[in-house]
């Protein structure tokens, strides 16, 4: 484990965003629908990556695959199978209905990060070089 402040701040940022969206714009239908989920995966990526050094690949196939397993889980009704229907919060975060177009932001979002860190390495290993 370790404590990366970038990500952190990054992680902190994202949250905000992620909480204006969900209360303060809702009214902005795309906004939510779609923006929202793009970020939510940059979110989780960003959370991951503040207290463990797992390589970045592996975290964004992860947390694909963990973002896509809840999607899914929507077409089953999971949260409501656990009893958590009156529960606003947990209806908010599982969310309550499968959509092809939550798969296509989250896929969207994980390559929004699979090319910034291409940029950066290129960036970073351009400094270095530089030296």
């Amino acid at each position: 484990m370790r404590f990366n402040y970038k990500f952190f701040i990054a992680t902190i940022f994202l949250f905000i965003v992620e909480v204006l969206i969900a209360t303060k714009l809702a009214y902005i239908d795309w906004l939510r629908a779609y923006f929202g989920d793009v970020l939510v995966v940059i979110l989780i990526y960003t959370f991951i990556q503040t207290f463990f050094k797992i390589d970045k690949t592996k975290t964004i196939f992860g947390v694909f695959i963990f973002a896509c397993a809840i999607e899914f889980a929507q077409y089953f009704h999971f949260a409501e199978l656990l009893g958590l229907k009156e529960n606003k919060i947990a209806m908010i975060v599982l969310g309550n209905s499968f959509s092809w177009i939550d798969i296509l932001c989250y896929t969207f979002g994980c390559l929004i990060i699979f090319v910034f860190h291409i940029i950066y390495q290129k960036y970073h290993n351009g400094l270095q070089h530089k030296k």
